[in-house]
């Protein structure tokens, strides 16, 4: 009986020369898929930033309309009073 090395199927050398060739034939792909992945994360990273930036600008406003809205509530009850102190005399 010969060793199991010598069997070309089972030839440990053969086996490891087939997955090296497998292997350098997947790492182009993986490459492309990596640089892919990044630049979709550039992306997504530059989409939260305006997104950020929108929110901030957003809520200054939000905030600038609450106190606009107190002005007008404050003045329109001064009138009001104004009101009741002309209509009771």
């Amino acid at each position: 009986m010969s060793p199991a090395w010598e069997d070309p199927g089972l030839d440990p050398l053969a086996q490891l020369e087939e997955r090296i060739r497998e292997a350098a034939e997947v790492i182009p792909r993986l490459r492309e898929e990596k640089e892919a992945a990044l630049a979709e994360r550039d992306d997504a990273l530059a989409q939260l930033q305006q997104a950020q930036t929108q929110y901030a600008k957003l809520a200054k406003e939000l905030e600038g309309l609450r106190h606009e809205r107190q002005q007008v509530r404050t003045r329109i009850e001064k009138l009001l009073g104004h009101l009741d102190v002309l209509t009771a005399g």
